[in-house]
């Protein structure tokens, strides 16, 4: 079956279409360039990374001499900015996913939040903050009694849900945890009648080929990027 039914245009700018939407309340806006709450995320986004006028917005919100981290179809370069760091990433919609709870998952709260930090630390599978869990829900595996496996919810664009911070302690690698993981967060989204999407690194190959080996689809190819500030 194909699970992609919502509007897909949304995904072409996703944290702008999240932090205007779903995530508003969490989100610091100035006129054309929004950001989420930097305990939440450091994600920030633009209506439009072509109109000059967005950038200047991004500026006065972030203030001089700021590092701000964009993704989607971002420039070069801007005036008044200079790029430090891209990456190239892509990004995969769910066609053909069998979701389905875990039992044994448990749902994350603000309590488990120092031991996400731990495990996120060992196996870095991209940036957590200490109210990132404000995002969605996150599921995690425990083994006598330690958190050694998780994934969870992170954009949230009209319609869609953004499954992130997969991720499973080396010494329990090879159980399929993180599928099972990724397919418990999924029913969640699909609950509600919305669609699961991911991104990760273009050069992350083994990622990529599970990911479409379990039903998700490549849809675009993405940039995300870290400018500074550099005219004021």
């Amino acid at each position: 079956m194909t699970a992609v039914s919502a509007d897909q245009s949304v995904l072409d700018n996703a944290v702008w279409q999240s932090l205007t939407g779903p995530h508003r309340h969490l989100a610091e806006r100035h006129g054309l360039a929004a950001r989420y709450q930097p305990e939440v995320a450091g994600f920030h986004a633009l209506a439009d990374a072509a109109d000059p006028q967005a950038w200047a917005d991004l500026a006065t919100l972030t203030g001089p001499g700021a590092e701000v981290a964009v993704a989607g179809p971002v420039p070069d370069a801007h005036p008044g900015w200079t790029v430090t760091g891209r990456i190239p990433g892509v990004q995969m919609v769910d066609v053909s996913l069998e979701a389905r709870p875990l039992p044994e998952a448990i749902r994350l709260g603000p309590a488990d939040v120092p031991e996400i930090l731990d495990l996120i630390e060992r196996t870095r599978p991209g940036p957590f903050r200490p109210r990132t869990i404000e995002l969605g829900t996150y599921l995690g595996v425990r083994r006598g009694g330690a958190l050694i496996a998780m994934a969870g919810e992170r954009l949230h664009p009209t319609g869609w849900t953004e499954i992130s911070a997969v991720c499973t302690d080396p010494a329990f690698r090879g159980q399929g945890l993180a599928t099972a993981l990724v397919r418990a967060v999924a029913a969640g989204i699909r609950e509600r009648g919305e669609t699961p999407f991911l991104h990760t690194a273009a050069t992350n190959q083994p990622a990529i080929r599970l990911y479409e080996s379990i039903g998700f689809h490549l849809r675009r190819q993405t940039t995300f990027a870290n400018y500074r500030i550099i005219a004021w």
